[in-house]
């Protein structure tokens, strides 16, 4: 007889977290909780709210596949649009009932088969099993730049953005050329606001169409779910994501080569001045970083408003950012378009499992898991989107689901009785990590010549090396020869 008493505590209320709290219900699962260290639902697209924020996913892809969103106004859908449809979604499926907000869990310590919690606002709970969906771009980088305390203007990183004062009228410095300094500076050039780019490292950009969906195709999509369906053309976006994956995992492949020269061009026909084009041409293979899709960067940069600094930045001033020309840039408004650190998952929380085997022990080199979902000694201790897991521009809603799936078959062995807690052995852990590092030595993220937030400390790719297909059939039912069972 399946244990209905069974206390699961999910963390985080983000994209993962929502789903699983909505799949433990469904499961029949009703001592839960999920503890959320923010006001509200959303992860990444909650933190998130700067001018142009844009999912480079397809939209009508980037949904639950339960939950499809017919509503979509683009086809690249923005920011607030997404996190209206996690809010939405937590209403829907009555997820308010179990999250707590402003609650984050600050300790989590094994003992007597029991995960001992103990919460920020001093209390504590108890669960047999705890699910991490703590995200993975959350933890900001924040570089220290010289001389900030001295600039007399705002400056905040770009996911703590200072909506207090409008934009217009005054002159912006974005230091950062990933997806969202790209995405910045086309929204504020688009709008003749005076910009800056600061850029170290160009990027190649992938060139894409953001189009409209008219009003009379949502409402179709709504009166039809087989219209919606044929729209996904889920077969072809399965297709795509294989081939994109390929790319990454063999560098001689055709799609490589396809991708590679889609980028190559999109550079040499959208920019027409030599020196610019030669200002904005990387120093390293196409797909070497995530690829930014954007339809408007090269757009956007070369408006009279706009500007691509490549100097070095030697500190901030009163009136503006200093230059290792010498030159002062002046600005009113600096925003770190810096990105994440994108290591740290689950910490600060303190976690140790069985015979106190310590979270910053076992990651003190880099962060381990097996399968990206869970850890050897940590019983009961499941994750989504942990360490090692496929990133890339695809929709990490479909990775979690698959993830989900699998966690599931392990969750199953101790409400049905057959164990009191389950997690990988350590030797199954370091065989598969040492085939996925092998692995990762062979993509364009090592071989193609550039540093990227894929890199772990030891300067290898730390997530997934091998094609999207393989992922799936790993996903698909576990191992149970790489797992122990604790027993009563």
């Amino acid at each position: 007889m399946p244990d209905k008493s069974l206390r699961v505590v999910v963390i985080g209320a983000g994209m993962a977290g929502i789903l699983a709290g909505i799949k433990l219900r469904e499961a029949g699962y009703s001592n839960i909780a999920i503890y959320e260290k923010a006001a509200t639902v959303g992860g990444t697209w909650r933190e998130n709210t700067y001018p142009g924020l844009t999912c480079d996913v397809p939209a009508h892809h980037y949904t639950f596949s339960f939950e499809r969103n017919p509503d979509w106004s683009q086809h690249l859908s923005s920011g607030a649009e997404i996190q209206s449809y996690f809010e939405r979604t937590t209403d829907r499926y009555g997820l308010h009932e179990v999250i707590e907000f402003n609650t984050e869990v600050t300790e989590a310590l094994f003992v007597d088969h029991l995960w001992q919690l103990q919460l920020s606002d001093g209390r504590r709970d108890s669960a047999n099993i705890v699910i991490a969906a703590t995200g993975v771009l959350h933890h900001i980088n924040d570089p220290k730049l010289p001389g900030l305390d001295c600039f007399a203007g705002r400056h905040f990183h770009s996911a703590r953005w200072d909506h207090s004062e409008p934009l217009e009228g005054q002159r912006i410095a974005v230091i950062g050329m990933g997806s969202t300094g790209v995405q910045i500076i086309a929204n504020l050039a688009r709008r003749g606001i005076e910009v800056s780019h600061f850029v170290r490292n160009p990027q190649w950009i992938m060139p894409v169409e953001n189009g409209n969906y008219t009003e009379a195709e949502r409402a179709a999509f709504r009166a039809d779910p087989e219209a919606l369906a044929q729209a996904m053309d889920f077969e072809g976006y399965s297709a795509s994501v294989e081939r994109y994956t390929e790319a990454l995992t063999d560098p001689e492949s055709e799609g490589s080569w396809f991708m590679s020269q889609a980028c190559r061009e999109n550079l040499t026909a959208s920019i027409k001045d030599p020196k610019l084009r030669e200002q904005l041409t990387p120093d390293h293979e196409p797909m070497c970083k995530r690829l930014i899709f954007s339809p408007d960067y090269y757009q956007a940069i070369q408006k009279d408003c706009a500007q691509l600094v490549r100097e070095e930045i030697v500190c901030a001033e009163a009136k503006g950012i200093r230059t290792s020309d010498g030159q002062l840039h002046e600005c009113d408004v600096i925003v770190f378009a810096t990105g994440f650190r994108p290591d740290r998952f689950v910490r600060p929380m303190n976690v140790a499992g069985l015979d106190c085997v310590d979270l910053e022990d076992l990651w003190s080199q880099k962060p381990v898991a097996y399968l990206s979902v869970a850890m050897p000694g940590m019983p009961n201790f499941f994750m989504l989107n942990g360490p090692n897991g496929p990133v890339g521009n695809f929709s990490l809603i479909d990775i979690a689901e698959l993830q989900w799936d699998y966690i599931a078959q392990l969750m199953d062995l101790v409400r049905d009785g057959r164990c009191l807690a389950v997690y990988p052995s350590a030797q199954a852990t370091q065989e598969f990590d040492q085939a996925r590092v092998e692995a990762a030595k062979k993509t364009i993220w090592y071989t193609g010549g550039c540093q990227s937030w894929y890199l772990d400390a030891e300067g290898v790719p730390a997530s997934w090396p091998w094609n999207y297909s393989r992922f799936v059939e790993a996903m698909k039912e576990p191992d149970m020869r790489h797992f122990v069972m604790l027993k009563g």
